[in-house]
């Protein structure tokens, strides 16, 4: 529909974010560095510009200005780079850590009905043990995983996924790491996701951050589909 607009109309005299920048195919670049230095965009299919007054914030966990990055366009990066914002990673926060999963364990609480009222030191061991490579974003699912598995009033390290449990947290015992019944731990997370989501596959897959096809091999794998 050429009356529909898109998301650089909808944002005139506004903001857009963009996300994930590094991502961006050269064509898009292109695309967008035409926008920026004309303040104008063209609908699919017209021939006539419409101008366009937009602030755009940009974020990205890759170096754009790296010497041997060929993959971004340098005179888009100058483009976007009038003020920026370097965030350490989540790994060189490690006091961060424990404050940031304590907001997302208050969020989830609310959002899916649980009285928690704070995390084991086991827990935030594991949690300041890892090196989080999907940084904020990464651990805010991992939180909302464990709040969906709690079956007590704090989040242990039992509800844990397994790549966090494989390194041992200062603190932590062997006999600790030794209860942990990892395949017992996920068949439960997507039993709770599923009943939580009516049994919508396709919702549950959303909400476990994997695909359809992953979803499907795992209830199989697990024998859910026969449970149920």
């Amino acid at each position: 529909h050429q009356d529909k607009k898109g998301y650089f109309e909808v944002a005139d005299r506004g903001t857009i974010f963009l996300d994930e920048l590094g991502e961006m195919s050269p064509e898009l670049q292109a695309k967008l560095l035409r926008v920026l230095e004309n303040k104008t965009i063209n609908k699919v299919g017209e021939t006539s510009t419409i101008p366009i007054d937009v602030r755009i914030i940009a974020a990205t966990n890759r170096d754009l200005f790296r010497e041997d990055n060929e993959e971004f366009r340098k005179d888009l990066y100058y483009r976007l780079s009038t003020f920026t914002i370097n965030l350490p990673p989540l790994r060189e926060r490690k006091d961060d850590i424990e404050l940031l999963a304590l907001n997302f364990m208050k969020q989830n609480a609310e959002k899916f009905g649980k009285k928690l009222d704070g995390m084991s030191s086991e827990f935030t061991g594991y949690l300041r043990s890892y090196t989080w490579p999907g940084n904020i974003r990464e651990l805010r699912n991992v939180v909302e995983r464990s709040v969906i598995l709690a079956d007590d009033h704090q989040l242990n390290h039992t509800t844990l996924p397994g790549e966090i449990l494989e390194g041992a947290p200062s603190g932590a015992t062997p006999d600790e790491m030794g209860s942990v019944d990892l395949y017992s731990v996920e068949k439960i997370h997507i039993l709770k996701v599923l009943e939580m989501t009516g049994g919508n596959k396709a919702e549950a897959a959303k909400r476990l951050d994997i695909g359809l096809a992953t979803l499907y091999r795992k209830l199989k794998e697990y024998g859910i589909d026969k449970e149920k």
